[in-house]
């Protein structure tokens, strides 16, 4: 029986006198109270069964190692013992090793599991069917929760507590169904990694990390395009960051969009262009969108794309997906801007002033393998921040960079000078900082007036950075 199949209000009570004392609306919300313990016990049945008809014939065999049983059947003992509870915790840890379990079984399972399957309790289904009962029982539960709570009147003493209930379950659910999608998505990026030769970039870029800015990067689609002239072959991968074109340099032996990311695919790729940014591109679609020809516009910077899909279905899911991760990068940005802006467009206030002009820094710690770095300066004082221009190529920028900070506090505000690494595809390696107590500026410039300053930078091997120090105190403020 399942929530769907039948009204369970004659499903769960043989005694008729007690069916019929009750109102319609309570026999249906105690049959749904009924069925929910029902599959719950079936649930567990199923859990014991799998311990006492594959774990233990596995283990006994001797074929897998502990850590291979371990990965099998992780948490396995925990789930049957906490189920009753439905710990979020052990559940959603339990489902984010389905792919690997299903993998390792692949591998592993048929000289014991298939042997040991044919157990007349296990119905015909193999081991695989079986593990992936805990995700499928999770996604139940909100059904389960909200078929009661249709059946239970607002006055009810446990209607408040269903509401919970059923929130808490479909969170469950989502946090579960969003660790499948960045198992998935972690899994097509070590793909890439591992089918993508990209000669000719500068940075080493590994696409299953994080971003620049936008935290993981996530593969948000992918497939076959055309350049519209030639007609040439491309396969293009669309990240959050950036728009990746590649051509294969073996041509697959069998259709699909499924074959691209098939761990039996020996299929190689080159990248065909340099990757393109979202945050440099607009994609248009052609002067007459009703056009049957499936063509749209991808212009970057001082360079156009002219692409067409295989079929006319297939272009607005790269048009909106290409708009909606370039908007998303672009704001990201711009709400970083405003902050900065915001920390130092505050009305002047404090007991002071401190003028810092960033001169250059010497002998930078090397990001590249030719020996250089693309360094910039990132200048703080609590939340007031200025940013540096990125000088390319070298491990010896000069920045002449000025800015400006209010004082508020003589003995508490700290100067703190950060050097980073310009990166595109990962997060700005780090190049050394140094700090300078406000206190200890006062104390140095006191009658001397603005004077220049060479500071070692912290936590890296080597590197210094030059600065130009000017501290003006109010005099109405300012501390005996």
């Amino acid at each position: 029986m399942t929530t769907s199949d039948s009204d369970p209000s004659q499903q769960w009570c043989t005694d008729l006198s007690t069916l019929d004392s009750m109102s319609p609306q309570e026999r249906k919300r105690q049959g749904y109270i009924h069925e929910l313990i029902e599959t719950e016990e079936k649930y567990i049945e199923d859990l014991q069964l799998v311990l006492e008809v594959f774990h233990k014939p596995m283990s006994e065999s001797g074929r897998l190692t502990e850590a291979e049983m371990s990965m099998i059947f992780v948490n396995w003992k925990e789930l049957i013992q906490c189920n009753s509870k439905m710990l979020k915790y052990v559940s959603v840890q339990y489902i984010m090793h389905d792919v690997c379990i299903v993998r390792a079984l692949k591998t592993r399972k048929k000289t014991v599991s298939t042997k040991i399957a044919t157990d007349y309790r296990c119905k015909g289904m193999p081991l695989s069917s079986f593990l992936l009962k805990p995700m499928q029982r999770i996604t139940r539960y909100p059904l389960h929760i909200k078929n009661i709570l249709e059946s239970t009147p607002e006055s009810h003493v446990d209607y408040v507590q269903l509401l919970d209930a059923l929130e808490k379950a479909e969170l469950l659910c989502s946090q579960v169904n969003e660790g499948v999608r960045e198992k998935e998505n972690s899994e097509r990026l070590e793909w890439i990694q591992s089918h993508v030769q990209c000669e000719g970039i500068t940075e080493n870029l590994t696409f299953n990390s994080l971003t620049n800015c936008l935290g993981p990067r996530k593969l948000l689609h992918s497939g076959k395009v055309f350049k519209t002239k030639s007609n040439k072959e491309l396969y293009a991968f669309l990240f959050n960051d950036f728009l990746l074109f590649t051509q294969a340099v073996r041509q697959f032996t069998s259709s699909g969009m499924d074959k691209l990311f098939s761990p039996k695919s020996n299929t190689q790729y080159k990248m065909y262009k340099q990757p393109v940014f979202l945050n440099e591109v607009l994609v248009k679609l052609p002067s007459d969108p009703s056009s049957d020809e499936p063509v749209f516009h991808i212009s970057h910077i001082d360079r156009v794309y002219t692409l067409k899909t295989e079929n006319i279905n297939e272009r607005p899911a790269w048009v909106q997906k290409i708009k909606a991760a370039s908007e998303a990068f672009i704001e990201t940005e711009k709400k970083k801007r405003e902050k900065a802006y915001q920390s130092r467009s505050m009305k002047a206030s404090g007991i002071g002033r401190l003028l810092v002009t960033i001169l250059e820094a010497t002998e930078l710690k090397s990001s590249k393998p030719n020996g250089k770095s693309n360094p910039y300066c990132e200048v703080t004082m609590g939340s007031q921040c200025y940013t540096s221009r990125t000088i390319n190529d070298t491990v010896n920028p000069k920045w002449s960079f000025n800015c400006q900070f209010h004082i508020k506090d003589l003995y508490q505000d700290v100067l703190c000078i950060t050097i980073f690494e310009r990166e595109q595809f990962s997060p700005d390696d780090f190049l050394g900082r140094t700090e300078v107590p406000v206190a200890t500026i006062k104390k140095e410039l006191e009658n001397k007036g603005p004077s220049t300053r060479r500071l070692l930078l912290h936590e890296v091997p080597t590197g210094e950075v030059w600065v130009r120090l000017d501290l003006q105190l109010f005099d109405h403020k300012a501390p005996k």
